[in-house]
């Protein structure tokens, strides 16, 4: 009865002032008579004013924007993702998808699509957008920055930094000394052109050089310390420098820059004095709290504002105001981590792309279009090599380092990517470069970023040697080395006690080295340290219980598996043990390409329906990462079905062929280590049959008499499955396993798979 109450209501009530609407509307033409309406052109074409409706939405400014966005993040993620794959940081793609979107590319093959998402009215719109997600940007730069790192490492670095600083700042002022004639834009004195010629050669890319050090797992060793290091004394001398020059550009003299230095100084002392103590109060009361309530956030954004307005105002650029504020933010790793989380994504996936793009519209590689000016870009290149390569290198070799590190000291601070692109905008924007001078400057940017990777294999393929972390002592390839790859704490530390229970007796003939992946590729290196202790604190304490010395190594990926094999197979492990994975769906090509994880099957998968790897797990519980997994790892592989392992004193082993007699060796170092009973299940009869298995075996039972049992199937009766610890098969005899006797799935303990 109460339905059809709200029935009859909902009709009178709808029905009624819907008729009342009507009536309203009726009424209200007759007031149209003492006016002068306007209608639109009407025509008997319905589909006709339609398109011509859809064409005039198309043209909004709103849409406009907002297609152009869609346009860039897609094309963006593409490249990034690209480059990622091949070695290179993602955001060499992202600006060669910023080029390839200007007139370089689209432009020049597609002019009228290229007006059609990018004319010329619209460009306002995107440049401002940019110019915000530069400001979240540079308010992560600053907050990136560990100021306690350099106060440990002041003397060295701070040598390196401001020798990489001053070396190449001299050669591109001599640089603009032979080229101001014939590329200075008219009107612009030389003292403004070889200033902004001589920080565009000096600049570092600090986070693109964090992430390359955290890449190559780099961050742990002493070389990786200081070149962070450097780069971080070099990001903050060099953004002072360039405010700087900002001011003594728009000043036109340095006499007359004064003003806007001293101006600058007093926002800085009062950053320092006044907002600094103030944030970190703010940062004491609420740094311990899992998350910020909207007023606090609002305090620091607000703030953010305020400070990138006042630089904009005093003459140094609003990007410094959010440098510096960045910079002062409470020394708290988990209130920094909150505010670069809220800010990260929206700036580097949403913003900082449109920045790139923005860069590739006044890119026009179609200026350089004589071979006398390619040569000139050659030179710009040279300049800038030698200045901050060799001049990096030169000096660390001066303050004690070997040639080796000095040398990849010198490839790390080369690094320029996305802050040389920031300064050269800034100096395009001032009118004190040509978009001849910056086209070849783009160009040497995106050179001296991607030689980065190539230098440092190069490096390391001529000295012969590796990096040696603080912790770690100097492999012993005679020792059985074991890595353990975890993703979660429970599986972790089930994977730790199955690798003590191989070693167990044999510590000093062995290691274990237990390896935590975090997908992403942006922890930061002020929060690095308690990230990776966090991770591993669990599996820490389960060694010390275990009395089992451990080695631990931590990265940042958004490759996993491809990660894990890499690690795996160029370590000379003896044994890669991994937990399965959690879904089929994820780290897909499309999830990596567009930043996020789909629920589309992975289009590889395809490919090895054809090639035929996809029958190797045919009815298998594994999933894609496993799969990838075992499908590249060149050393022996066990992937350990976890159900709550907690010891491995009794092993059920069944035996489906004579390849499966790797096994033994697993069963025999089980025995010998931890005083495991294994009990050999024979399928037909194949250990009778082969003499080299029932050798082995026999062996083992006159050695260890109380460890070894050996019967058919009448072992499985009485329940036997359920008072087992551990089952160990073969990946192929799992497969038959699932085939033929998959009544056993039910009652079988953990599952230790492993392919030889």
């Amino acid at each position: 009865m109460k339905n059809y109450k709200n029935t009859v209501f909902y009709l009178v009530i709808t029905g009624g002032f819907s008729a009342l609407i009507y009536w309203i509307i009726l009424q209200g033409k007759h007031l149209e008579i003492s006016k002068t309406i306007l209608t639109p052109t009407a025509t008997n074409d319905s589909w006709g004013d339609f398109v011509v409706s859809m064409v005039h939405n198309i043209k909004d400014p709103l849409a406009i924007l907002l297609a152009q966005i869609i346009m860039i993040i897609l094309v963006a993620r593409f490249f990034g993702w690209v480059f990622k794959k091949i070695g290179q940081p993602s955001v060499i793609g992202e600006i060669i998808a910023g080029i390839a979107l200007g007139p370089s590319l689209l432009g020049a093959y597609f002019p009228e699509f290229s007006a059609g998402l990018f004319p010329v009215e619209s460009l306002p719109n995107l440049k401002f957008l940019s110019q915000i997600g530069l400001i979240l940007f540079m308010f992560v730069i600053g907050m990136e920055l560990d100021i306690k790192v350099l106060k440990n490492r002041a003397k060295e670095a701070i040598v390196i930094s401001h020798a990489s600083i001053v070396i190449p700042f001299a050669l591109g002022i001599g640089l603009a000394y032979f080229v101001y004639n014939r590329f200075a834009p008219e009107g612009v004195k030389f003292l403004s052109f070889s200033l902004f010629m001589g920080i565009a050669m000096s600049i570092t890319a600090f986070p693109v050089l964090a992430r390359i050090v955290q890449e190559r797992g780099m961050h742990k060793t002493k070389l990786g310390a200081i070149a962070i290091t450097c780069a971080a004394a070099d990001d903050i001398t060099a953004w002072c420098l360039l405010a700087v020059v900002i001011a003594i550009v728009k000043a036109g003299t340095f006499v007359s820059s004064l003003y806007i230095i001293s101006l600058a100084l007093l926002y800085v002392l009062l950053m320092i004095f006044l907002v600094k103590p103030f944030l970190k109060r703010i940062g004491d009361l609420y740094g311990d709290k899992d998350s910020l309530s909207k007023p606090v956030v609002a305090i620091f954004f607000l703030t953010l504002i305020i400070s990138s307005y006042a630089t904009e105002l005093v003459g140094i650029h609003a990007l410094f105001g959010a440098f510096m504020m960045g910079s002062i933010m409470p020394d708290v790793a988990k209130f920094r981590t909150v505010f670069i989380e809220k800010v990260e994504d929206v700036s580097v996936l949403l913003l900082l792309p449109l920045f790139f793009v923005f860069t590739g519209l006044r890119t026009e590689i179609g200026l350089i279009n004589d071979p006398y000016l390619w040569k000139v870009t050659g030179f710009i290149i040279l300049v800038a090599v030698v200045g901050k390569f060799l001049g990096s290198a030169l000096a660390a070799k001066f303050v004690g380092q070997s040639w080796r590190n000095s040398l990849i000291i010198g490839a790390l601070m080369n690094t320029r990517g996305l802050m040389e692109l920031i300064v050269l905008n800034i100096g395009l924007e001032l009118k004190v470069l040509t978009p001849e001078v910056f086209t070849m400057m783009v160009i040497m940017a995106l050179v001296t970023t991607f030689m980065t990777g190539p230098a440092l294999d190069v490096i390391n393929y001529i000295f012969k040697t590796t990096d040696v972390t603080d912790h770690e002592e100097e492999i012993n390839h005679s020792k059985y080395r074991i890595l353990i790859s975890f993703g979660n704490n429970e599986k972790g530390k089930s994977l730790l006690r199955l690798a003590n229970s191989l070693v167990k007796k044999q510590k000093a003939k062995a290691s274990i080295t237990a390896l935590h992946l975090s997908l992403s590729d942006e922890i930061h290196t002020f929060n690095m340290e308690d990230k990776e202790k966090n991770s591993f604190s669990p599996i820490v304490e389960e060694a010390t219980i275990l009395k089992q010395e451990i080695t631990t190594i931590f990265k940042a990926t958004i490759d996993i598996e491809t990660e894990i094999t890499d690690i795996a197979n160029q370590g000379d492990y003896d044994l890669l043990l991994v937990g399965l994975g959690k879904s089929i769906f994820e780290g897909t090509i499309l999830g990596k390409v567009i930043g996020f994880t789909t629920r589309i099957i992975n289009p590889e998968r395809l490919i090895d329906k054809f090639t035929g790897k996809e029958g190797l797990f045919a009815n298998s519980p594994f999933d894609e990462r496993t799969r990838q997994i075992v499908l590249k790892a060149k050393m022996p592989l066990g992937v350990l079905i976890d159900k709550d392992l907690q010891q491995v004193n009794h092993v059920f082993m069944p035996i489906f062929g004579a390849e499966d007699s790797f096994l033994i060796d697993y069963a025999q170092k089980l025995i010998y280590n931890n005083d495991s009973t294994v009990a050999f299940l024979d399928i037909n009869g194949h250990i009778d049959s082969n003499f080299v298995m029932e050798s082995a075996i026999s062996s083992l039972k006159q050695k260890f008499p109380n460890n070894i049992i050996l019967d058919d199937e009448s072992i499985l009766k009485m329940d036997f499955l359920e008072r087992q610890d551990l089952m160990i098969v073969s990946l192929e005899s799992w497969k038959d396993l699932l085939d033929s006797r998959s009544v056993w799935l039910s009652g079988v303990p953990s599952v230790l798979i492993i392919k030889p």
